[in-house]
């Protein structure tokens, strides 16, 4: 994993999920061939992280499986 200061200078096409709400807090994903880039919707010219294809997977399922939600 890796990360940019500036995530709109990337050249990715950036998607959010269709569950997010308008103003809501959530992130968006960028992919190209070697990497996933994720960054806060409410930040785009912000930093982005850079995961391997892999990784992005592995933080998928994490999630899915619940690993992130708070108690």
């Amino acid at each position: 994993m890796s990360h940019v200061d500036r995530a709109s200078d990337l050249a990715v096409q950036w998607r959010k999920s269709s569950r997010s709400q308008q103003g809501a807090q959530c992130v968006e994903v960028g992919a190209t061939a070697e990497f996933t880039a994720v960054r806060d919707s409410k930040n785009p010219t912000g930093p982005a992280l850079l995961l391997a294809p892999s990784e992005f997977t592995a933080m998928i399922r994490s999630a899915k499986a619940g690993r992130f939600d708070l108690p």
